[in-house]
């Protein structure tokens, strides 16, 4: 009977255990009841409100929304794809403790990558401390990016899938690389994904000069091969939301503008000032040694010492000062703003140097191209030859936005050099002592020596002043006081960095000249980099922003203005009430159900039913002027809303807001059906107002004006009566011309009768053949129009709008969201899920027979 060596399994599930501990001590203050509440959660909230309100009540994915500009897709907010068995993995790994559990997945998958790296298990522990606790990660969980720090999390188990098939595990590393890509790819960030490509393009580029020079492109093409199965399989499972995001992209402000304005700024994409709105400063970079290079965060803290809080000590006395201080405009980089730093870590950057040293071949030569790589990239408009060059020729990178996330690649390579490097020292490679000490010697000297110049002349390069220094003196900032207090935290922080770049000195020193076992040095190391990162990082994630889980639970409190276009709509539609009505039922009997009575139904629930039945039975628009209407969801989480918030807005709605709305047309505004205009009041209370002007949901015209090209249509929009007046491109001329004639029929009517987000139906009664206006956004890839039941055709108006040859008498209109990427793609996506975890299984039973086979032959060898 084959052993099985227990104590093989003891370093990994120490692993996980202190892996476990350390992100439960972090988020201690989930354990004590509380939530994290971060921007960009309350944020989907209110833009997937309605989405998921019908998920909930039909079962079924809308795969529309129509609470924000007006209607869009809701791929890129919230689409359940059913089909795909990765997604209820996901579901599972989010169930409990978010977001810490995407800590615990840092951790854990950057582990697993140095074990494909044949790194002892002991020091991969102090690896994954390393990379899981760098500053961009847990920033990213306090700003709610969810998605982006799964797929971060998920790059290293993928990138050991890789390794391990290059090295010969064909079919484990197949099945690992597999199963993880389609987790990353189920996390929809990819942005992530894409800058793991690089990564990974380089590698495969070192590992084929490799495999021409020594001759053996026969192993490498199988590894290929096996690796591109193992992708097309994570596409696959993958291929509803790839396949639908790929048709949305075509249509959304990352596709091609048919508008011919402003040319040099243009790409295929996104707009380049947009790309590069957020760029890392060449400088800045320093932040991956000293955190507080450039002031941290936008809104930073200083401390009673500094010099800020002695001028305001001193103008509004030491507790209004002890305020202020907690929020002053520290960061004075080249971003706009940011919440905090890349910060990778001083023993990073230390033992990242060591190994440029140290470690040989092509490896180093992999992590440091990367690595040069994601820094310049990030530099973006401060390096523009390079960025021109990838946004022009590498396909897809006009994509993305907010260039400075390229870091992400040297907070992955750098750590994983730097370990690969601990690694080769700790299995002492190297036979000479000494040039291991030269190495470390050099590598100190080089990194410590920067922080020593930094905290001897932190002046050194920096001036210390911020773009917007004089609009923040303006402001009644003691400008002078903040610069100097710059230049106090840069210090510090290159001070501090200084000590843990020699205490991890002095911890090799000591292992290579043999006073120090190696098992005491994984400790050592571990404590160290634990405790540089964790400092930082409770900089920018600590309890105070954390709060009561009760107050998570509705994101954005209702305001007299929504009551008010609530209580008005009430006393115009009864079948709202009747709703309401049904809903208050249904939770009572769902309360009274479960054995201890939960209370009856509260505040927050009733007026939750109240909107959720308001949308459910109306179709207008409101345009929130209180806030930003642009960059906020809060209207959007009541109401259907002109505004919101969303990275991929469809191009030409964004070009009528640039264009038209944002110039405040009012005929715009009225084909838009905007019935209501929340402006501010009194006391900044925001307060609702009747616009008499909105055209409803549909109204048939008598005029049409044909404009040779989008350019001429979005002008036309600036000048015309919507209500009579239909303005058309010169390419739905042919639909035009269907039209026997148009003439105006006082009698006509058109009205909509039954209202979902995914299905519009309308009554039309007219005496002639009618041209029809619906206060719709057009989408040509999955919008179905039908009269009848039967299929007809609609087109595009006025820019943004549907329209429809309607012909005399009464007639049912219905139009049907049926894109047939969704359903085809789900189809595909539950066949390649069952694919892939065939996959899996093979590898899992080929790996246990083979470690049977060796434990078998190891015995019979005994």
């Amino acid at each position: 009977m084959n052993k099985f060596d227990v104590k093989s399994l003891i370093p990994h599930g120490t692993a996980v255990v202190i892996f476990l501990v350390v992100t439960l001590i972090f988020f201690m203050p989930l354990m004590q009841g509380k939530k994290l509440a971060p921007h960009d959660v309350g944020t989907w909230q209110g833009a997937a409100k309605e989405i998921v309100d019908y998920r909930e009540k039909h079962d079924a994915e809308p795969l529309w929304t129509n609470s924000m500009f007006s209607g869009m897709p809701a791929y890129q907010i919230s689409t359940v794809y059913t089909s795909n068995i990765f997604t209820y993995i996901i579901f599972a790994l989010n169930f409990a403790l978010r977001p810490a559990n995407y800590l615990f997945l840092y951790l854990i998958g950057f582990y697993i990558m140095l074990l494909a790296f044949r790194v002892d298990p002991w020091l991969a522990i102090a690896g994954a401390l390393a990379f899981g606790f760098s500053s961009y990660f847990l920033i990213i969980l306090e700003a709610g990016h969810n998605t982006k720090a799964s797929a971060i999390a998920f790059m290293p188990p993928i990138v050991a899938g890789v390794i391990l098939s290059f090295r010969g595990k064909y079919l484990l590393g197949g099945a690992l690389m597999a199963f993880f890509l389609s987790l990353e790819l189920k996390s929809n960030h990819l942005q992530i994904t894409y800058y793991l490509l690089f990564i990974l393009l380089i590698f495969g580029f070192l590992e084929l000069i490799s495999a021409v020079k020594e001759k053996r492109l026969a192993p490498f093409l199988k590894s290929l091969g096996v690796l591109v199965i193992a992708a097309l399989l994570a596409v696959g499972s993958n291929i509803t939301s790839m396949w639908v995001t790929y048709d949305y992209g075509k249509y959304t402000t990352r596709g091609v503008s048919e508008l011919t304005f402003d040319k040099e700024n243009k790409t295929t994409g996104l707009d380049k000032s947009y790309i590069t709105g957020w760029s890392y400063g060449i400088a800045e970079t320093m932040t991956l040694l000293i955190p507080n290079f450039m002031g941290g965060a936008s809104s930073g803290e200083l401390s009673t010492n500094s010099e800020t809080y002695e001028y305001f000590k001193k103008q509004a006395g030491a507790v209004n000062a002890k305020k202020i201080i907690k929020q002053l405009p520290m960061y004075w980089g080249t971003q706009p703003g940011q919440s905090g730093p890349v910060y990778v870590g001083a023993i990073v950057c230390f033992l990242f140097v060591l190994g440029l040293f140290i470690v040989k071949g092509r490896m180093k030569w992999w992590l440091l191209s990367a690595t040069i790589l994601g820094i310049t990239l990030a530099w973006g408009k401060n390096f523009m030859p390079l960025t021109d060059f990838f946004v022009d020729y590498f396909p897809g990178y006009d994509k993305f936005r907010s260039v400075s996330m390229t870091l992400v690649i040297a907070e992955f390579t750098m750590p994983l050099l730097a370990f690969l490097a601990l690694s080769k020292l700790f299995d002492r490679e190297e036979d000479q002592p000494g040039s291991l000490l030269k190495a470390l010697k050099y590598s100190f000297f080089i990194v410590g020596g920067i922080t020593l110049l930094y905290t001897l002349i932190p002046s050194l390069f920096n001036d210390f002043i911020g773009a917007n220094d004089a609009q923040i003196e303006s402001r009644g900032y003691p400008i002078l006081a903040i610069q100097a207090d710059r230049e106090s935290m840069l210090r510090s922080d290159a001070f501090r960095s200084l000590i843990f770049i020699s205490l991890t000195l002095g911890v090799l020193w000591m292992f290579i000249r043999n006073k120090l076992k190696k098992e005491y040095c994984f400790i050592a190391l571990s404590l160290l980099i634990l405790v540089d990162l964790w400092g930082v990082n409770k900089r920018y994630l600590n309890e105070s922003d954390f709060i009561a889980e009760k107050k998570t639970m509705i994101p954005y409190q209702v305001t007299p203005a929504n009551l008010s276009i609530l209580g008005t709509e009430l006393q115009l539609d009864q079948n709202i009430q009747n709703t309401i009505n049904e809903y208050v039922i249904k939770l009572e009997a769902k309360k009274n159900s479960i054995s201890r009575r939960l209370g009856g139904i509260t505040q927050e629930e009733m007026l939750d039913i109240q909107f959720r039945s308001l949308n459910e039975h109306t179709n207008f628009r409101v345009m929130n002027l209180a806030v930003s209407t642009f960059n906020d969801v809060s209207t959007s989480y009541y109401h259907k809303s002109i505004g919101g918030y969303h990275g991929a807005k469809l191009k030409r709605y964004q070009e009528l807001i640039e264009f038209q709305i944002g110039k405040n047309n009012m005929n715009v505004l009225n084909m838009l059906n905007t019935k209501y205009f929340i402006v501010k009041g009194q006391d900044n209370q925001q307060l609702a107002q009747t616009n008499a002007g909105a055209l409803g949901n549909a109204w048939f015209v008598n005029e049409i004006k044909i404009v040779a090209n989008p350019d001429s249509e979005i002008t036309a929009l600036s000048n015309f009566n919507p209500a009579v007046e239909a303005i058309v491109d010169k390419r739905h001329e042919s639909e035009i011309n269907k039209l026997s004639s148009i003439k105006l029929d006082s009698t006509a009517s058109i009205t909509l009768s039954s209202y979902e987000p995914n299905h519009l139906v309308y009554d039309s009664k007219a005496n002639e053949e009618q041209l029809a206006v619906f206060s719709e956004i057009y989408y040509e890839d999955g919008w179905n129009a039908y009269i009848d039941s039967r299929p007809v055709s609609h087109f595009s108006v006025n820019y943004v709008l549907r329209a429809m040859i309607i012909p005399a008498g009464e007639h049912l209109i219905e139009f049907k969201f049926e894109p047939s990427s969704y359903s085809t793609g789900e189809k595909l996506s539950l066949l390649f899920s069952f694919l892939l975890f065939g996959l899996v299984a093979a590898a899992v039973y080929t790996e246990l027979k083979a470690s049977a086979t060796e434990a078998l032959l190891s015995e019979e060898n005994q």
